[in-house]
């Protein structure tokens, strides 16, 4: 799915991160703070935001790239209003929570790791959530399931898209 953003209809965003970035530019990290800043404003960091970084803060984009890429708390794909991370650690695994990831790819119709086409669903598989003892868990936005049944993924699903 290949995106790309209305640079017009973002111009107000453009201006926020601009405003923003002029008060850090003597600060340290300030690529890591601009690109935090910038993910919060326009949801991920589409190339566009990542060109307009490199170009104001006179930064090589390739620099710019290898740091929105190398850490996982940055995303260069748009998410979904609603984050699905099911747990893939060691108990929850054996508990079935492969089958829980499988039946919700099948049921949202797209891989692990992508966004539906509607923007309403990403899908992730997880580490550990801390919640070992209610295997096989996942979460949805800020609500764990725990002990989820595959055969219950539609039901659940169905709540979020009213």
């Amino acid at each position: 799915m290949q995106n790309v953003l209305d640079l017009t209809a973002k111009k107000a965003e453009f201006k926020q991160l601009k405003t923003y970035m002029d008060s850090i530019k003597d600060s340290q990290g300030v690529l890591m703070q601009t690109l935090h800043k910038a993910q919060d404003i326009f949801g991920y960091l589409p190339i566009e935001v990542q060109k307009f970084i490199s170009k104001e803060m006179d930064i090589p984009l390739a620099e710019v790239y290898g740091v929105a890429t190398f850490y996982t708390q940055f995303s260069i794909e748009p998410k979904g209003k609603h984050k699905i991370g099911v747990c893939l650690g060691t108990a929850c695994y054996v508990k079935g929570s492969q089958l829980v990831l499988d039946k919700l790819a099948k049921e949202l119709n797209i891989k692990v790791g992508s966004t539906t086409e509607d923007n309403l669903f990403t899908l992730e598989a997880t580490r550990c959530l801390g919640c070992c003892g209610l295997a096989p868990v996942m979460m949805i936005d800020d609500e764990v399931y725990g002990k989820v049944d595959p055969k219950n993924i539609p039901d659940i699903i169905a709540k979020y898209k009213e």
